[in-house]
């Protein structure tokens, strides 16, 4: 403690002396029309130059330093542009609003997003050039929306519907850089599951890309407590051939659910639990009992339609399961 408070009072006064000639780094810097824009479009250019040439059937590959194990070779723009991070401040900031739209291209459609980045390039410069001569930045975003809600409106009139399985081939082959091999397995993965069904790639531990297909239903709740997890393949909670207990209400206690907890202890079944909510000492007794429940959020009609199908896809697949507090619309 005495040591630390020698070496200060050394040092304040040097602090003192060097003073007017030192930065503060906690400060902003603040930079202001066209000087602001040239750097910013420095870095839109070069995460641009950077993507751009990934565009495209015949685009070429970018390798990409990791900062563990060897480089990466890659011909997707969205993985292009989210690796770059420039180290002068002002072209981040203009790569950082790139890489939005990149990613947000990628979350909406799913691909597009070297189109997407070129055209990003390509409103800046305009846009900045036009300011530049001294037209109003307003008025200029305002005729970029404009001509957008018009080209998209004139695209959805020229666009043709994907249908058949050959189609959806075609366009998965496209996006898969030619492989006509990974087009057929997506094209086919969707002929099972459906337009809306869930596909999900994983890397496999064989020579040959595989298509396998886990019958079930999915909805956009999970599991309500992280202590459901129950294996060590990611935050994941896993049943096999488990009883069901469906519920229109929200449950809390115990009592409620007794009958279903006793009957899946006899037969040593696991128990899930869809429901409206399940909290209080309901939840304290599913979490030590190794059992889940899963939410389904604010009671509606849709929320309706969620059990009806659990319902329905556990009679099928031959499911035991029991019904809660199931009423209909008008309360009968």
């Amino acid at each position: 403690m005495f040591r630390l408070a020698t070496v200060m009072r050394q040092v304040r006064p040097v602090s003192r002396a060097l003073a007017p000639h030192l930065t503060r780094c906690y400060a902003k810097d603040v930079k202001f029309g066209a000087d602001a824009r040239a750097l910013m479009l420095q870095g839109v250019d070069l995460l641009a130059d950077a993507v751009a040439v990934t565009m495209g059937p015949k685009g070429r590959t970018v390798i990409i330093e990791q900062s563990w194990g060897s480089p990466k070779v890659t011909k997707d723009g969205v993985t292009v542009a989210k690796s770059i991070d420039l180290k002068d401040k002002y072209k981040n900031i203009g790569a950082k609003l790139v890489q939005d739209v990149a990613n947000n291209t990628n979350e909406e459609a799913g691909d597009g997003t070297t189109t997407a980045t070129v055209l990003a390039r390509a409103i800046a410069k305009e846009g900045f050039d036009t300011i530049s001569k001294g037209a109003n930045p307003v008025e200029i975003r305002r005729g970029v929306m404009m001509a957008v809600e018009t080209i998209i409106s004139e695209l959805k009139s020229l666009s043709k519907p994907v249908t058949t399985p050959e189609e959806i081939a075609q366009v998965a082959t496209i996006s898969a850089n030619g492989d006509v091999e990974i087009g057929n397995i997506i094209s086919n993965a969707m002929k099972k599951v459906g337009r809306k069904g869930v596909i999900t790639v994983k890397d496999g531990k064989t020579l040959h890309d595989e298509l396998e297909i886990i019958e079930g239903m999915k909805f956009d709740r999970g599991y309500i407590s992280p202590y459901f997890i129950n294996t060590a393949k990611g935050q994941k909670c896993e049943f096999q051939d488990a009883y069901l207990l469906l519920s229109e209400k929200k449950i809390s206690s115990v009592q409620s659910i007794v009958p279903a907890l006793e009957i899946a202890n006899q037969h040593r079944k696991p128990l899930v639990i869809v429901a409206e909510d399940v909290d209080g000492e309901a939840l304290s007794t599913l979490v030590l009992n190794r059992l889940v429940g899963f939410k389904i959020g604010g009671w509606s009609s849709t929320n309706l339609l969620v059990l009806v199908l659990v319902l329905i896809l556990s009679s099928t697949l031959s499911s035991p399961f029991f019904l809660q507090g199931w009423t209909s619309s008008d309360g009968r």
